[in-house]
């Protein structure tokens, strides 16, 4: 489908990670630090660590994927072509929640963030006038769009470079360079694992949206390799700010003691370290952080429509139009702007575990997909480095998955179920009516020379 974007507007391996890592938002560090911090009895850079670990499985499983069907549609496109039309259509089902809903809890926690700086204008005009914003932008082209949002993940990471930097300041002053050059953040003087297992399980939420960059794949130059790479690289780049930022934060508050509200402790944190008016600056860097996010997932979300619209298992014909001038999947990109105005409605606390569910939805297949390629369909497990790589890593990050459905709400669960539940009636529909889910003529059978190219990149 490179149809979508000529090839002098490609994306390169840097555009690629950096739509990634704003799809993530790095500052969220700051929102969950005093929940997990009292979870885990102060050991916040240990948690970030585990969940790394755990992330990083997954993310593996992802980019051996990508190698092998370098094609946009992320979990959608990998578990069609490896476990079937069905499975495909229903994992793409309960991702598209995952990537339909983001985009509106940006929308609604920008409506917030503005409502707090300009608070005589209401907060349904400023999602509007916001999301409006956000949907002209993903109209243009991707290239133009991964540009932009350099700059809009830039900021955020200067003013938490910043935020370290008073940290060290304070100490040096009220103390000596013995309370900076420490390893208590990591370990806190605790030694108990259960605690760190569950703030590490919240802290996996944060990695969410670093398989977004897998439904670029058609807009990138030479996929095959730029994808796996941008995966794993985007994840370790999410995971090093989490772990510095948190190490600081940590440094600072050993314990939530100095917080008057522990789960909501993010402007206390800034306030303390830099004052009334870096905490007004940090709120801007938030907005925008959040501005980044908005667009990455905004992108993100429009190509997983056009690629299902493209194989008609959303059989709208509009969904494959692609704009002449700026080779965006314009009906997508205004589908998914329109959902994002529910923000105006929509709760944030119901919103955010729906878009675990379909993120949980998402890395469970990728796991199990990789075992059914590599292990079943291609038996490549009669050495140990293969049964490493094809059983062992993805069952691992199976079970990282499970440790993190069990935290999911109970909301959830049922609203998911309930989704997924729409998603089989369909299948169903499809089945009795004779009518094909896909217009795909077959499942994608990867070449010898791609699984070399697979066994050389990882």
């Amino acid at each position: 489908m490179n149809e979508l974007t000529p090839k002098k507007t490609l994306l390169s391996l840097w555009h690629v990670i950096i739509i990634g890592v704003a799809y993530m938002t790095p500052m969220t560090v700051f929102d969950t630090f005093g929940i997990v911090s009292g979870v885990t009895n102060g050991r916040v850079p240990m948690a970030y660590l585990l969940a790394l670990i755990a992330i990083m499985l997954t993310a593996l499983s992802y980019s051996r994927l990508a190698i092998i069907f370098p094609s946009s549609g992320s979990a959608y496109s990998y578990t069609n072509n490896v476990c079937g039309k069905v499975t495909g259509f229903i994992v793409g089902w309960g991702t598209l929640l995952d990537y339909l809903l983001l985009p509106m809890i940006n929308s609604l926690l920008s409506g917030i963030y503005l409502k707090a700086l300009l608070p005589d204008i209401p907060i349904w005009l400023l999602i509007i006038v916001y999301t409006s914003i956000v949907t002209y932008l993903n109209c243009r082209n991707i290239k133009f769009l991964a540009n932009l949002n350099a700059f809009f993940v830039g900021v955020p990471l200067i003013i938490i470079l910043y935020f370290i930097y008073l940290v060290i300041h304070d100490l040096l002053f009220q103390y000596d360079v013995s309370h900076v050059v420490t390893i208590q953040p990591l370990l806190n003087g605790d030694t108990s694992i259960v605690p760190l297992i569950s703030g590490a399980a919240i802290l996996c939420f944060s990695f969410l949206g670093f398989d977004a960059v897998t439904t670029l794949a058609n807009e990138t130059q030479d996929a095959k390799k730029t994808i796996p790479k941008a995966i794993i690289i985007s994840v370790l780049a999410g995971g090093i700010i989490f772990f510095v930022a948190a190490w600081f934060i940590q440094l600072y508050y050993p314990n939530n003691n100095a917080f008057k509200n522990p789960i909501e402790a993010q402007p206390e944190i800034v306030l303390y370290v830099g004052g009334k008016l870096f905490q007004s600056a940090f709120l801007i860097a938030i907005l925008v952080n959040t501005f980044a996010s908005a667009l990455a997932s905004h992108a993100s979300a429009a190509r997983l429509i056009y690629i299902m619209g493209a194989d008609e298992v959303i059989p709208i014909k509009s969904l494959k139009y692609i704009h002449p001038k700026f080779h965006s999947p314009i009906f997508c990109v205004l589908i998914v702007g329109i959902l994002s105005l529910n923000a105006i409605f929509f709760r944030l606390d119901t919103a955010v575990s729906l878009i675990s569910f379909g993120a949980m939805v998402a890395f469970s297949a990728v796991n199990i997909s990789v075992f059914v390629y590599y292990g079943c369909r291609k038996k490549e497990i009669t050495s140990f480095k293969q049964i490493m790589k094809n059983i062992l890593f993805p069952f691992i990050g199976m079970v990282s998955v499970l440790v993190m459905w069990c935290n999911l709400k109970e909301d959830a669960l049922l609203l998911g179920g309930f989704w997924t539940l729409l998603g089989m009636i369909y299948v169903l529909y499809c089945k009795i009516c004779n009518r094909p889910l896909s217009k795909r003529n077959k499942n994608f059978i990867a070449k010898e020379n791609d699984i070399q190219v697979a066994k050389s990149i990882l």
